[in-house]
């Protein structure tokens, strides 16, 4: 399919504690630059993470993971990095960081609809 450009992906994960190096997929960040698209979506598990880390606060996780979809979709309350392009926005999300929040490997693909690819990889790597 000729219309199909390519995007970035990476899942968003909790890890309660690096030390022990469990990781709870809890979103998914998508940027495909040629359709001028970025987006962010996410879903915590509190659960899971209670099971991992009785004593994580969900709430505040759950801050954490609304910020970065506001960061992506660049509104004024996500703060000074949502007002960035869209590109330095993806990669400052995607970035290494040492936060609760982090970032998988960044992976690629095509599509001629970034918002409904956003939606199934969300599927694939966050809903149980």
């Amino acid at each position: 399919m000729a219309d199909r450009k390519p995007f970035q992906y990476a899942a968003l994960r909790v890890v309660p504690r690096v030390e022990r190096g469990e990781a709870v997929n809890a979103g998914v960040v998508l940027f495909c630059r040629p359709l001028r698209f970025l987006g962010a979506k996410t879903q915590l598990d509190e659960g899971l993470l209670k099971a991992l880390a009785p004593d994580c606060d969900p709430v505040a996780v759950a801050g954490l993971l609304q910020t970065m979809e506001r960061i992506a979709a660049g509104e004024p309350n996500g703060g000074p990095i949502a007002q960035l392009p869209q590109s330095e926005r993806f990669h400052w999300l995607v970035a290494p960081a040492s936060t609760i929040v982090q970032a998988g490997p960044v992976h690629t693909g095509l599509t001629s609809d970034p918002s409904a690819e956003l939606a199934r990889v969300f599927v694939r790597l966050v809903e149980r």
